[in-house]
């Protein structure tokens, strides 16, 4: 689906290097944040302007980066996941884009010309107009002049002074642009729902409010509990591809992610959008991405995994290595993980004789895959800063 007739916009930022556009992009997200309005920034082309995303909180502002910077490939991977945003868009898209860039603007939807001189606005604007961006403003990027608005009127016209690196947007022209976005950016809950659901990558599409409501299975509190999970099992069919959409603990969706095994899983991100979880290669140098912890009690394997580092960009990955496992009937796993990676531990991990995820608040690891269809749900009393001399039963 092209974005033009997706109703999230996403907006570029057009002008010469040196412009300003990164300083502007991010002074206008962290404005935004400020409102509380729903919005990514995509740096669609690092050109030297300087790496303003690094300065940014990485669950507020996602800068994208994907390897192969400069190719087709990298240009396939920037447009699929402006097709597919989940939110509305602000696009840096460098300042010396290429012919073969071009279908990056195609995937957008409206302009804001940043430009420092009539020679490159004429060359931007051209630009807009061969993709059909709607313009929203024409500003005067002035290293050295004096902030200002001339026009609010149709088309936002103004100047912005000093936007350089390290300092933030200001003044009236740029207050009133703030305002533009935080109305065009303005959508409901039920409208990005509709939207995100319009683009699920799956026939079959599990809305876990909706069906929880159906099934009569959600608390006073609309949650879920691990008693629940048969009856979800049983209503949905085994083996064909699945989209999830929707709130739910990590131990539901990797229940669902084995049960959609052989076919496709996916799962709605709020920051990602739709995504598969990726794929895992067991193999014994595995530290690059996870350091690994397994305690060892008569009947069963506990595995403790952690990030390497703190921030783990889905982005950039095209598969995981992961501990090989060793011989056992019942494997726990545990830790503080993207959901998306318990989904994939779980496919990968499907095969042995019951599995099972931990979870504290619950004082247990909950069964989410069994050869004994009777456990699916069951409970396991483990406490995971116990030592190692645990036996695992059904509560």
């Amino acid at each position: 689906m092209n974005s033009k007739t997706a109703a999230l916009p996403a907006v570029v930022i057009g002008g010469p290097p040196h412009s300003g556009k990164s300083v502007l992009a991010f002074s206008l997200s962290r404005a935004l944040r400020a409102r509380a309005v729903p919005h990514y920034v995509l740096r669609a082309y690092p050109d030297g302007e300087g790496d303003w995303a690094n300065q940014a909180d990485r669950e507020l502002v996602r800068a994208l980066r994907v390897k192969g910077v400069g190719t087709p490939e990298w240009v396939h991977h920037i447009t699929r996941d402006l097709a597919a945003r989940p939110l509305p868009l602000i696009v840096d898209p460098g300042g010396k884009p290429t012919a073969w860039q071009e279908p990056i603007f195609r995937e957008c939807t409206h302009g804001i010309l940043l430009c420092p001189d009539d020679a490159s606005r004429q060359e931007w604007r051209a630009r807009f107009y061969a993709h059909d961006l709607v313009l929203l403003a024409d500003l005067k990027s002035e290293l050295h002049g004096v902030n200002a608005l001339t026009s609010a009127h149709g088309i936002l016209r103004g100047v912005l002074a000093g936007l350089e690196r390290g300092q933030h947007a200001a003044g009236p022209a740029f207050q009133e642009l703030v305002a533009w976005l935080a109305r065009l950016f303005d959508y409901s809950a039920a409208e990005r729902r509709a939207l995100h659901l319009n683009q699920a990558p799956a026939e079959l599409v599990v809305e876990l409010e909706r069906l929880g409501a159906g099934l009569n299975v959600l608390d006073a509190q609309q949650e879920w509990h691990p008693d629940a999970l048969p009856r979800v099992l049983d209503y949905l069919p085994v083996g064909q591809p699945l989209a999830v959409y929707g709130r739910g603990p990590n131990w539901l969706y990797a229940a669902l992610a084995c049960h959609a095994h052989p076919g496709a899983f996916y799962q709605f991100d709020s920051r990602l959008g739709w995504l598969e979880p990726p794929p895992t290669i067991p193999q014994a140098n595995f530290q690059t991405l996870l350091r690994a912890e397994w305690r060892y009690a008569p009947d069963a394997l506990s595995l403790t995994l952690q990030l390497a580092d703190s921030y783990l960009d889905y982005s950039e990955i095209k598969t995981i290595a992961i501990p090989p496992l060793p011989q056992t009937h019942t494997l726990i796993l545990n830790g503080k993980l993207p959901l998306w990676l318990w989904t994939a531990l779980a496919r990968a991990y499907r095969h042995v004789a019951r599995l099972a995820i931990y979870q504290p608040q619950l004082a247990g690891a909950i069964v989410i895959r069994s050869h004994n269809p009777n456990e699916i749900g069951a409970r396991l009393l483990y406490d995971a800063r116990r030592a190692a001399d645990q036996t695992f039963f059904n509560l």
